[in-house]
């Protein structure tokens, strides 16, 4: 993709405004822990103190929004403390411009490498560097600096508060994430009516479990229908995949796919009602049209060999999820010592050697997160510097624009840049025209301050540009209360926004962290977690006594992580102005399905493992140790550009395949397996090559 139009694709995907589910309770809760501050100081304090307690309550409520399965009030109260001491720490620093700089670029660097935790984290160290600009410039002593540092904690404790006291639909986000598994498992039933070999997208599920993972003290208060339809959501994917599958499963045409359509529809039926109970916390309900299509036709079954299996298994399995989603909506205690210890989530202390990990991973020339934080720390120390030398004071206003816009790639970065220019320009003329034409006291700047922030909380989700608006608005009615002049904030804001967001872009520019050359890389991690995935599953047909579900598991586990890190870093290659480096954008997306099809093959293998006592397979045996080293081989040649051979896998196969006088499920899909792989390798070309 050129520059042109890279850039104009990240301006319109800045500017675009999404309809998007509005949470008025929520937006109005977290509304009033800022009015709630903000009032408190303006009664009790001064004005300055009012506009630094405000950027407490406002940023925590802001990290109450983000889609986090930890509680609320745990955000909000971190959030709250690391700002407060982000705060005390730049009001020590900034009588000294130079220390004040180096403070600034190693505590920015630090929150860019917060990235490396998660995007929560990442947001909430983007948000104490914003704080540290801004509250800095209020004149205070250091004794003064604690009880604007105590203030913002305040605000957050406030937040923290109110998020206890009025809960909004508890356990919201798990209900919509486990719904939206079943929904798409639905989805993925219906599909397969019309196409037997339709894809599947595994990041419901991962969203699910990521849900279902909490605490111990979440343990004891989760709703019970919480507890175990996922797990079902899990085993009915591939029972799904195996019955409309037309070499495992039923023949493409006659009677029997008939039946298969007839189950695949009541399926979907049943998955949907009960990921609306799941949602809305009320008993499943179910038409009588798709439990008639469920029971055994009076002329008796009408599948035979695997097909009847696994119709067999997936009733059982849907009459499990409607019996585990139809309990009482109330909190319950885990009952099994193995329900109190699944999907654990570690305390808040517990998670900094976690944290300590993911920044030791990051810390690497390589990583696009640690040339994200060097970049960002960058530009805010030249911004700051830049914005101080010019003579509009409120310098901080440029190097605040620039670190709220910078995301570890290209494309977030562009996009929120152009967002926040123009949603700063709408947002400083409605904002100082207000101003201009009323002239408000403290006391209505502070009200106009809190409707803006009313606004920003309800649009958050529809758009960047959106709520930039919101906030430049709010920033000027804030600025208001302390008695800054209304045309000197609309002049500064926009020149000044105008200079951050520019030198955020130039940055990416001159010093970028590429995802289109590490395509290669993550293809290669991806085909070696689908193999290590497929020997696992090989291995419980070889040596069934010996099988391991939970070493099955965490490989289908890893699969789905690989895959989940091939997709975005081609959604990100496919926004950059880069040409590609031996792997274009056409063949990536060829060698992603050819592997996402060798996923679906080896969860229809992992469908019909045989029971431990089962006799082993000598041929599954054979064909698992040729192929061991073939996908050794294979990740490397991915990476070094070559093209993969499978022709000693394909072998083994051939002889396995002619022993097997029956067909069994397990050769006949072990040749798709195959098949996908040398989808793979048609999709790669042999050496790098001029873009086409």
């Amino acid at each position: 993709m050129s520059w042109s139009r890279a850039l104009k694709e990240a301006a319109r995907s800045g500017l675009t405004v999404e309809r998007a589910k509005l949470t008025p309770l929520v937006a109005i809760r977290g509304t009033a822990g800022v009015a709630l501050v903000i009032g408190l100081c303006l009664w009790r304090g001064s004005p300055a103190l009012a506009v630094s307690s405000a950027f407490g309550a406002f940023s925590s409520g802001i990290v109450t929004f983000q889609r986090s399965m930890r509680p609320r009030p745990v955000l909000a109260l971190a959030v709250a403390g690391a700002l407060a001491v982000s705060t005390f720490l730049g009001y020590l620093a900034a009588a000294h411009v130079l220390g004040f700089v180096v403070l600034l670029t190693g505590w920015t660097f630090l929150a860019g490498m917060a990235w490396a935790i998660g995007p929560v984290s990442g947001l909430a160290g983007t948000q104490t560097v914003a704080i540290m600009l801004v509250t800095v410039t209020l004149p205070t002593s250091v004794a003064g600096a604690l009880e604007h540092a105590a203030l913002i904690a305040f605000g957050g404790l406030v937040q923290a508060t109110l998020t206890v006291l009025f809960p909004v639909r508890p356990w919201g986000i798990q209900r919509d994430a486990l719904a939206d598994a079943l929904a798409a498992e639905a989805d993925y039933a219906r599909r397969l009516r019309h196409d037997p070999v339709a894809p599947f997208d595994p990041a419901p599920l991962m969203h699910a479990r990521a849900a279902s993972t909490v605490t111990r003290r979440q343990a004891r208060r989760r709703p019970a229908q919480l507890h175990g339809p996922r797990g079902v959501a899990e085993r009915v994917r591939p029972v799904l995949a195996s019955l409309a599958d037309p070499v495992v499963g039923a023949p493409v045409e006659g009677p029997e796919r008939d039946r298969v359509r007839e189950l695949l529809a009541a399926a979907g039926t049943v998955l949907d009602a009960v990921a609306h109970a799941v949602r809305y916390a009320r008993p499943v309900r179910l038409p009588p049209e798709a439990m008639a299509a469920l029971e055994v036709p009076a002329t008796g079954p009408m599948l035979s060999g695997p097909a009847r299996r696994t119709a067999y298994r997936l009733i059982s399995l849907l009459a499990d999820a409607v019996e585990l989603a139809d309990e009482p909506v109330e909190a319950t205690r885990p009952t099994t010592e193995a329900e109190r210890g699944h999907l654990l989530r570690p305390s808040v202390p517990r998670l900094v050697p976690v944290a300590l990990r993911s920044l030791h991973r990051e810390a690497r020339w390589s990583s696009h997160i640690f040339r994200h934080a060097l970049r960002v720390a960058a530009v805010a120390a030249a911004g700051y510097l830049l914005g101080t030398a010019l003579p509009f004071g409120h310098g901080y206003w440029a190097p605040l624009a620039a670190v709220m816009v910078m995301r570890p790639d290209f494309a977030q970065t562009y996009a929120r840049g152009v967002a926040r220019f123009a949603g700063t320009v709408v947002g400083v003329a409605v904002g100082g025209g207000l101003m201009a034409l009323t002239h408000p006291a403290p006391a209505v700047s502070a009200a106009l301050a809190v409707v803006c922030v009313f606004l920003m909380y309800l649009l958050m989700r529809t758009g960047f540009s959106v709520t930039s608006a919101c906030v430049a608005a709010y920033v000027v009615f804030l600025l208001g209360i302390a008695g800054a002049g209304w045309e000197q904030t609309v002049e500064e804001r926009v020149v000044l926004t105008l200079l951050g967001g520019a030198l955020a872009m130039f940055s990416y520019a001159l010093f970028p962290a590429w995802e289109t050359p590490r395509l290669r890389d993550r293809l290669a991690d991806w085909l070696a977690a689908n193999g290590r995935y497929a020997l696992a599953v090989c291995d419980g047909y070889a040596r069934p006594a010996d099988r391991r579900p939970r070493q099955v598991r965490e490989a289908l586990l890893d699969a789905r992580a690989a895959r989940a890190a091939w997709e975005t870093s081609e959604a990100r290659a496919e926004k950059e102005p880069v040409r590609h480096r031996g792997l274009s954008l056409g063949a990536a997306h060829a060698a992603g399905g050819a592997l996402a099809a060798m996923g679906r093959v080896t969860m229809i293998l992992e469908a019909h493992l045989p029971e431990k006592d089962a006799e082993p397979s000598p041929g599954a045996a054979a064909f698992a140790e040729a192929l061991r080293p073939a996908l050794d081989r294979a990740a490397g040649a991915v990476r070094e550009g070559a093209r993969p051979d499978w022709s000693g896998p394909r072998a083994v196969w051939e002889r396995w395949q002619a022993e097997d006088g029956q067909g069994g499920v397990a050769v006949r899909a072990a040749g798709l397996l195959l098949d996908a792989l040398d989808d793979l390798t048609d999709a790669l070309p042999a050496s790098p090559g001029p873009d086409p």
